[in-house]
């Protein structure tokens, strides 16, 4: 088990987590919560209704007049409208915010090198009119998913997330408990799965409410491995 402490990155939440059971492990260089309990019991959540911490994933951002002609140069998929995604070779994801702004997801399991590379490749001085977002320092990243998961979106966001009205690759710049927040629908291997950003600095306070509003559908924590079992 890792212990999140020894690592440079790690969610704001680690301790909280911590406190609650979790068990770390390293990806890419930081400490993920990977495991709450039993496996078995996990999966069982995540089908009904899971919430995991992915904060420790890369994830970053573009905005600017040529923030999205650069990125499709470097070889990336970006919706032609705003509030779209699109998913990428290797399993990372493009979210279209605005005309000019654009987030950048990984893959679940971490693997992809995909924000690591357009994150690096940015020209720095005389390139596209723009600039990097640096999300990974400013948002903190939850997944939502499960059968109840639209269900428990209803108390929360004024947005309806139901499959019916937010199609699978629809994105809400919205507020969930009073909290500015963006979320992704995003399916996970069958499940009905959303990833919600907010502010890194609203996290403490989004987590035990999303947590609390689980509890009704018998929801609560789930692990990254969970959801990384989910799609192999």
């Amino acid at each position: 088990m890792t212990d999140p402490a020894s690592l440079p990155l790690r969610t704001p939440l680690w301790r909280v987590l911590a406190a609650s059971g979790a068990r770390f492990a390293e990806v890419n260089g930081g400490a993920i919560a990977d495991r709450f309990g039993d496996e078995a019991d996990e999966q069982e959540r995540l089908r009904r209704l899971g919430i995991a911490d992915l904060t420790p994933l890369p994830h970053t951002g573009f905005k600017g007049a040529g923030a999205i002609d650069w990125l499709r140069s470097q070889g990336l998929f970006v919706p032609s409208t705003r509030n779209r995604t699109t998913g990428q070779l290797g399993g990372a994801l493009v979210a279209r915010l605005s005309d000019t702004e654009v987030l950048v997801l990984s893959d679940i399991a971490g693997e992809s090198d995909l924000v690591g590379k357009v994150d690096a490749a940015w020209p720095v001085g005389s390139g596209p009119r723009g600039w990097p977002l640096p999300r990974f320092d400013s948002h903190a990243w939850f997944w939502v998913g499960g059968t109840h998961a639209a269900a428990m979106f209803a108390k929360l966001c004024a947005v309806d997330l139901r499959p019916r009205a937010f199609a699978g690759d629809a994105v809400a710049q919205t507020s969930v408990a009073r909290t500015t927040a963006i979320v992704i629908r995003a399916d996970l291997g069958g499940v009905l799965a959303y990833h919600l950003l907010c502010d890194r600095a609203s996290a403490k306070y989004l987590w035990p409410v999303l947590l609390d509003a689980a509890e009704e559908f018998g929801g609560g924590p789930v692990g990254h491995a969970a959801l990384v079992a989910q799609v192999r």
